[in-house]
């Protein structure tokens, strides 16, 4: 397969020694490892400090070792299966959660080829690559939530079920978006293999060129890895403790390390397909004919890229708050799939028209402007509720029944602003018909 700068980047792959992939796959579980625990000791300093706290200290300097005290006391908490429970997926519901994390990693580009130190052999700084290689990442992502689906319905508990139940929900509408916000990447590179993806982007980092696209992806793998504010699938206030309420010792440790994972997951695909992979920014990869794009230094230039998006993970979480569950599924559904609808469209006729030619490129991007204008226009401008007169509906003012059709049923949001309007109006009216009768008296 040949990439978009004329290279067949995909013949490197599949002709390494069986000892060299094996210290690729060992290295790549190795620094997530490590990444993971590095990851929770940064977000507690980061939080600490927005909210003027010390944050971990005491353990090691700085408190860089919390992290492994708290994998310790976790491993050594009492484990607790609920009576409730289905055993045997009770307890493959984290491992089935927590290994997609790690094997989506498999197609990830940590650099170009190298020489592995002490040895004559070159490899590239990936463990493998398919012209799939998004496709697969995706789908690997896709499977973990099956752990977490099947922990919550596992667990005998209506608030672990729930919490499951959301985690899908939210799989299925984001999962959405942000395979839409992808294909605009493929449409540019021509091509799904993520090593290809990387060399095209050697002039122009697609982040810059399909801004649209990188933050409808940035804002659906905060909602597809269930961090705030779009933990529904963990609120406290409402589930106690969500999907993995029941979950305790090293279980939890999985679910927790395949979170801290994803994380990784998606910052490092959102390095990979809109901030040039492992590529020097620009003014470093002008320097020496490129010198900063070659060797290990690009695996640190990935690193820093990806603890970037780690940040803004953290960022998010110690400053917004949660979103309500309704609102988080209509934003999904009635805001990101719809705006990534027409920026396909408009991308895949720029694309069409820069490859044919034929139609001059500035009239082309006036027209999308105008017709992106019009559509923000009606994006934003609401229909509005129709002020009701008194009697108009006299359904909509009678009491919700939870226990109408035999089960408890929670009334939808319009419903409870109607119990509360109208709860109001009748206090107020007896409040004032109280006060005249007092004046009369």
């Amino acid at each position: 397969m040949v990439s978009a700068a004329g290279k067949d980047t995909l013949k490197g792959f599949g002709n390494d020694a069986w000892w060299v992939i094996i210290l690729k796959a060992v290295l790549i579980f190795v620094i997530l490892v490590v990444l993971t625990l590095f990851n929770i000791w940064f977000e507690r300093r980061v939080v600490a400090r927005m909210q003027h706290r010390i944050g971990p200290n005491v353990h090691g300097p700085f408190g860089l070792l919390q992290s492994l005290a708290d994998g310790v006391k976790l491993a050594l908490k009492e484990d607790i299966i609920p009576t409730a429970a289905d055993k045997v997926i009770f307890l493959i519901a984290p491992v089935l959660s927590t290994v997609p994390a790690f094997l989506a990693f498999a197609v990830i580009p940590f650099g170009p080829e190298v020489r592995i130190p002490f040895t004559d052999t070159y490899t590239q700084l990936q463990l493998t690559d398919m012209p799939v290689g998004v496709l697969f990442i995706l789908a690997i992502s896709s499977i973990g939530i099956y752990g977490i689906v099947l922990g919550g319905w596992s667990s005998g508990s209506t608030y672990s079920l729930l919490g499951g139940l959301r985690s899908s929900a939210q799989m299925i509408s984001y999962e959405v978006a942000m395979g839409l916000a992808l294909v605009a990447v493929f449409l540019y590179a021509g091509s799904m293999s993520t090593s290809e993806i990387v060399d095209a982007q050697s002039r122009l980092w697609f982040g810059i060129i399909l801004i649209p696209s990188f933050v409808i992806y940035v804002i659906a793998m905060i909602g597809e890895t269930n961090r705030a504010p779009f933990d529904l699938a963990e609120a406290e206030g409402e589930l106690v403790g969500g999907f993995h309420t029941e979950y305790s010792s090293l279980k939890f440790a999985l679910f927790f390390l395949a979170e801290y994972v994803n994380m990784v997951t998606v910052s490092a695909l959102a390095t990979t397909l809109f901030l040039g992979g492992w590529r020097a920014p620009w003014p470093l990869s002008a320097i020496n004919d490129g010198m900063f794009n070659q060797g290990y230094w690009p695996f640190l230039w990935f690193i820093a890229k990806v603890m970037i998006f780690i940040f803004v993970f953290i960022w998010l979480r110690g400053s917004l708050p949660r979103l309500r569950y309704d609102q988080f599924m209509a934003f999904g559904w009635k805001r990101l799939i719809p705006i990534s609808l027409v920026w396909i469209v408009a991308v895949a006729a720029i694309r069409a028209i820069s490859l044919e030619g034929g139609i001059d490129r500035s009239y082309l991007l006036g027209a999308i402007g105008v017709v992106a204008v019009l559509f923000l226009v009606l994006f934003f401008v609401g229909e509005r509720e129709s002020e009701k007169e008194p009697g108009d509906d006299m359904e909509d003012e009678r009491a919700f029944d939870a226990f109408a059709g035999g089960y408890p049923v929670p009334p939808m949001p319009h419903q409870v602003a109607d119990q509360l309007t109208s709860s109001s109006s009748g206090t107020s009216t007896v409040s004032s018909s109280a006060t005249a009768d007092g004046k009369r008296e």
